[in-house]
């Protein structure tokens, strides 16, 4: 009974996100990074993997995973989200308590795009500065064979 049950549409794959993972560990590495916490979700908010490599401390988790929520619930990178948004703390605090403290606007969570630039998921990344977190979530992204953004160019 329990197998005849309809199936949900899986946008980004297990392998897709492991294949993140793996991509993202692979340049921290090379680039002699501190140990990493990685999370990728998928476009509802949903853990597809994670990976907190040795010597991690705890709070990495929570951090990791609420860059990549703050870059898939706004849909820009945390950091653009942080950057954008420095002057208007009482923003930032609203949205926090909004998303019950799963958003972390600092760089380190960058959005997964399909070939319409649709935000299809979002990779966390903590453990190094946070611009060595972003580069290790694109890293990963693109090990994939996926797309990745940080903000939408206007042709201003």
């Amino acid at each position: 009974m329990a197998s005849n049950v309809y199936h949900a549409k899986v946008v980004l794959t297990r392998a897709q996100a492991k294949a993140i993972l793996e991509g993202a560990t692979a340049q921290a590495r090379e680039a002699d990074l501190p140990p990493l916490t990685l999370v990728v979700l998928d476009g509802g908010g949903h853990l597809v993997a994670a990976e907190r490599e040795d010597g991690c401390a705890p709070l990495r988790f929570p951090v990791a995973q609420g860059k990549a929520y703050a870059a898939l619930g706004i849909g820009i990178a945390s950091g653009v989200v942080g950057e954008r948004n420095n002057e208007r703390s009482a923003f930032l605090a609203s949205v926090a308590a909004a998303s019950q403290g799963h958003f972390v606007p600092v760089a380190g969570g960058v959005p997964i795009l399909d070939n319409d630039n649709c935000v299809i998921g979002a990779v966390g990344v903590s453990g190094a500065s946070s611009n060595e977190d972003q580069q290790a979530a694109i890293a990963g992204i693109e090990a994939a064979g996926l797309v990745w953004g940080l903000e939408p160019i206007t042709d201003e």
